[in-house]
């Protein structure tokens, strides 16, 4: 089950950044502590950093836009990680991400139409071994075939 995130809320988003403000290289665990709190970095959290940090507005989306694990708009309800390192296309993860996609009618990245899904990239979950992998709402989960997908996906209802 998906964790719970709050409404986005700018008192609360500057109760966030002051927590870390004043360490030294704060502006990663800043954007993880908004992103924990809200499910995503919201754009008028930006100017709120930047003042902070005394950083400018595209110094913070340069960080934002350049870690694939920051999100600027919220993610369904349930998350979906789909590895896409090299011992997962090796093992089929490429018709696994297809199959997802379908099943969703998005693309990576997206989200369904009912707020339910967001699929996302991901490259590396460190299962190897496993490959093919995903993780679902932070469980990771190995060896897949598009039927235990469905299967997953299924009990996300």
């Amino acid at each position: 089950m998906r964790l719970s995130v709050d409404a986005w809320n700018p008192d609360r988003a500057a109760g966030l950044i002051g927590e870390h403000a004043g360490r030294p290289g704060a502006l990663l665990p800043v954007l993880h502590a908004l992103q924990e709190a809200f499910g995503f970095v919201p754009e008028a959290a930006v100017p709120m950093v930047a003042a902070a940090l005394n950083l400018s507005r595209a110094d913070v989306h340069g960080v934002i836009s350049f870690y694939h694990d920051f999100r600027r708009e919220p993610p369904g309800r349930h998350v979906i990680k789909l590895c896409r390192a090299e011992s997962c296309q090796a093992m089929g993860s490429d018709a696994l991400a297809a199959h997802a996609e379908a099943r969703c009618a998005v693309g990576l990245g997206g989200t369904t139409a009912d707020g339910r899904i967001t699929l996302e990239p991901i490259y590396c979950l460190g299962l190897c071994a496993c490959s093919p992998s995903v993780m679902i709402d932070g469980r990771v989960v190995g060896r897949l075939t598009p039927q235990r997908l469905d299967a997953l996906m299924d009990a996300l209802a």
